[in-house]
């Protein structure tokens, strides 16, 4: 069996892509008692995204109907 330093996995991180590193983020929380936290901050981050994406796509519509002048004030 091969074991890896702490050192060892601290310097080979910044080697990571960003998704490598959300990847081990997820899996540190999850072995741990912070799980509940990270199903937490899924779920308000997701409800953000929503939203935003809802913002977006009405900002969108309306922008598209102001420039056929099919939007009037």
């Amino acid at each position: 069996m091969c074991l890896v330093s702490k050192a060892e996995i601290i310097k080979q991180l910044p080697k990571l892509s960003q998704r490598e590193r959300r990847e081990i983020a997820r899996l540190i929380f999850e072995i741990g008692d912070n799980k509940r936290i990270l199903v937490d901050s899924d779920k308000r981050a997701n409800e953000r995204f929503l939203m935003l994406d809802d913002l977006e796509a009405k900002h969108g519509k309306t922008k598209s109907l102001r420039l056929s002048g099919e939007m009037s004030f």
